[in-house]
Formats: structure tokens, sequence, C-alpha cells
């Protein structure tokens, strides 16, 4: 794992979406384990409290479990939950800000599709 912590968000906050990017990538499959408490806490050299809370939203969630003695596993359909309410809120937040200002610089969807990195049109 390789996380870029920023102060726009508590650190619990940014560990728990960077889990939920893992599951939506597939890099986090439904029954895998999530790396235990005590080694991303190692690993980041974070409170165990602040990873052991993300993981507990993860749970509030119902995206993964928690198994007694063996730790925190991904929940089966976790991935198709995360995909559901991801594009609900993009679609709700973040969409109309997006459309209004694709709007205002007079550019369209065919015109970004066409373009690379740059901002250049590919050929």
């Amino acid at each position: 794992m390789s996380i870029q912590w920023n102060e726009s968000a508590p650190i619990y906050r940014q560990l728990r979406d960077y889990v939920k990017a893992m599951i939506l990538d597939e890099a986090l499959k439904e029954g895998d384990a999530l790396p235990s408490v005590r080694q991303v806490s190692a690993d980041f050299q974070l409170n165990p409290i602040t990873v052991s809370k993300a993981y507990q939203e993860l749970v509030d969630e119902h995206l993964v479990e928690k198994r007694r003695g063996l730790g925190m596993y991904v929940n089966q359909g976790a991935r198709d939950t995360l995909l559901k309410s991801e594009r609900e809120h993009f679609l709700r937040e973040e969409w109309p800000v997006l459309r209004d200002r694709l709007r205002r610089l007079g550019l369209d969807l065919a015109m970004l599709t066409k373009m690379d990195t740059t901002g250049e049109s590919k050929q």
C-alpha cells in the first residue's frame, strides 16, 4: 500500500477511502483479507485506533466483516455495493458541477475523448 496523506480530511477517512478504491480496482477481491490493524499501523506509522476506526466504518457500511480471531475480510457483493453508491454520489454531487464547468469552458465530451493527457488532440 502507498498512500499520500493530506490535511483536508481525517486520516481514518483517507484510509477508509483507500481501501474502498482497492475494492473498486479489484486489488482487494471479495473474500480477501484486509491487512491487519497492526500491520497497517506499522507500515504507515499510524495509531492503531486510527486504523481500527477506518476498518470499523467499512464494517458499518457492510463492505467488510470481522471474523473473530481471524481478521477482516471483504464481503461478497462489496464491489457491486460500492459501484452503485459511488455512481449515485458522482451523478448527484460531482457531475452537475463538472458539467457546468465544461459548459463554461466550451468543452464537450467528444472533444475531451479526443484529447490526451497534455490537452493535445489525438490523431
